[in-house]
């Protein structure tokens, strides 16, 4: 039986994601007492004995960053401390992972500095979803699970029975990325050009493909204050396009993200529920959430009983 052996935790960080896992493999989630004292530091506590058991701690890194991932970091040292035989560090949506190599002097990168302080915490594997760089992966010492959110977003899209769909990278380095969709959903690619001046700002210069006319559908990994996405729609629109769409993984949607929604042309952007969304967010009426439950669940089910990950989206 699954439930003999397997417990599974939730951060504060998405508590209603880890419920809908929770419900799919049909197990009831473990006891853990977060708190914080009054000058912000966390104390933790699980409640049960998990001395030999494969312990599954869901947490994405999302806002407030660094305070999730420190209730990440002190829950595997606990879990560690109370002898789990195996501490498997869920993380839907990995932050820091936009520095992932130094793009200019005396910078840091941040996502092999999380990567060590989550293996020297004691955990020993990472299952996320679409990291931004699949790189990442060799930061680690430990075993990493990265499971795309493709096929939601092919089942989706096919559901709606969308006419003339072209799948649109809004840069250069999407472009593997809606390649890969594209190729899922046998529809053509194009690419939005642009150059970035500087961070969380974006100029779009010309739009590379055959758009006029059609539906097209921008794909990508995380949109944080919706700049790029939003122009990149226009920039589709002023050149012909019928409809624009997008499609992103991470819904990090921060500082001005729910005012340029509202006010762009874009028909909807679609997002999964790695990370919990604001209601500031939802009443621009442009975001729709597919949940990513299931596959987050089937994932963590194959790791604890040593089946084929990949296969989930092969």
């Amino acid at each position: 039986m699954m439930e003999e052996r397997l417990r599974l935790f939730s951060g504060t960080a998405n508590p209603e994601l880890t419920d809908n896992i929770g419900q799919y493999l049909n197990i009831a989630l473990g006891g853990v007492e977060i708190q914080r004292f009054s000058d912000g530091e966390i104390f933790m506590q699980i409640s049960n004995t998990i001395r030999g058991l494969d312990a599954f701690f869901i947490q994405s890194t999302s806002a407030p960053a660094n305070d999730n991932l420190m209730e990440l970091l002190i829950f595997i040292d606990a879990a560690k401390r109370a002898s789990a035989k195996h501490i498997c560090a869920v993380i839907p949506y990995f932050g820091y992972a936009r520095q992932e190599r130094k793009s200019s002097s005396r910078t840091p990168i941040t996502a092999k500095l999380v990567a060590d302080m989550i293996t020297a915490a004691g955990a020993t594997r990472v299952l996320t979803m679409d990291l931004h760089a699949g790189a990442i992966q060799g930061f680690f010492n430990i075993p990493v699970d990265n499971i795309y959110a493709a096929p939601i977003f092919q089942k989706d899209i096919q559901s709606r029975s969308l006419d003339d769909v072209v799948i649109v990278s809004p840069d250069v380095g999407g472009v593997v990325r809606a390649r890969a969709l594209a190729k899922r959903l046998h529809v053509d690619i194009a690419i939005v050009d642009k150059r970035r001046p500087s961070p969380n700002h974006s100029e779009v210069m010309n739009v590379i493909g055959e758009i006029e006319g059609r539906h097209c559908i921008l794909i990508d990994d995380i949109v944080d204050t919706a700049g790029t996405l939003c122009g990149a729609s226009r920039a589709l629109l002023d050149n012909g396009a019928a409809k624009v769409s997008a499609y992103a993984t991470h819904g990090v949607l921060s500082g001005p993200a729910a005012e340029r929604l509202a006010a762009s042309p874009l028909h909807e952007l679609v997002v999964t529920d790695t990370i919990a969304q604001p209601k500031a967010i939802m009443d621009t009426g442009k975001v729709r959430i597919l949940t990513a439950a299931p596959l987050l669940a089937e994932a963590i089910s194959r790791i604890y009983s040593a089946r084929s990950v990949s296969s989930l989206y092969n």
